[in-house]
């Protein structure tokens, strides 16, 4: 979920050296975040600290770098510290596991591929095919969020297991409904894909390992970023 958006991004723009400063900018400030929230979550208790003291100053050296490079990208400030500040929050309230919290952090992700299609050879700003791409990550990102839940931290909860095949079953909804006006059947069959695994893996047993879980995720956001590419 880091990587990819800002590569689709990438993709999408034209790739240029500011990606590649974009991306280590991006993966250490994520560094930065997840200490930030571990120490606040453990009511700031000096053994937390080291992590955030590493982090944040080395963050705010690269983000410096790459704004003095890509000036523009200061618009996004006000969007991804309104983000931030609630997922903080959800921390220091030991919600980081939240539903908010889940949500806020896949927007944020999301965001980056409008923010990396930016940074072409010439900076323009995200044109429709980047905010429909970063619409399309972000439809299927947040839907990893209950169906993870239901198969490691909710399983077996029915009222989990409703949510993830409900929003699902909009995801098929609404990408026949694309297909009908003239979208791409790419995304039906990627979205009926999603469904099938939402309502079938969590009524598996034994239940899926955690590395099982893992490779599915990885096998379906590659199948997902192949399909945002081809249909934007």
């Amino acid at each position: 979920m880091l990587v990819v958006p800002v590569a689709v991004g990438a993709v999408l723009a034209g790739p240029t050296w500011r990606h590649a400063l974009l991306l280590v900018t991006w993966l250490v400030a994520y560094l930065a975040f997840h200490a930030a929230g571990l120490w606040l979550k453990a009511s700031r208790r000096r053994r937390w600290w080291p992590p955030v003291r590493a982090y944040v100053p080395a963050t705010a050296l690269l983000g410096v770098g790459l704004v003095l490079t890509s000036p523009s990208l200061l618009a996004w400030a006000p969007v991804f510290l309104a983000l931030l500040t609630v997922s903080l929050v959800c921390s220091a309230r030991r919600a980081d596991r939240s539903w908010l919290n889940d949500v806020v952090t896949v927007v944020a992700a999301s965001l980056m591929t409008p923010v990396a299609a930016g940074l072409g050879p010439s900076w323009t700003p995200p044109t429709t095919r980047a905010w429909l791409a970063g619409g399309l990550l972000a439809a299927y990102f947040l839907g990893t969020v209950p169906y993870v839940k239901s198969l490691i931290r909710d399983r077996g909860s029915r009222p989990v297991l409703a949510v993830s095949s409900g929003y699902h079953l909009a995801l098929v909804a609404g990408a026949g409904a694309a297909a009908v006006t003239g979208g791409s059947v790419v995304l039906v069959v990627v979205a009926i894909a999603l469904l099938a695994r939402a309502l079938l893996v969590p009524r598996l047993r034994p239940w899926p390992s955690a590395k099982a879980i893992g490779i599915g995720e990885l096998v379906a956001t590659v199948a997902v970023t192949v399909a945002t590419l081809a249909v934007v």
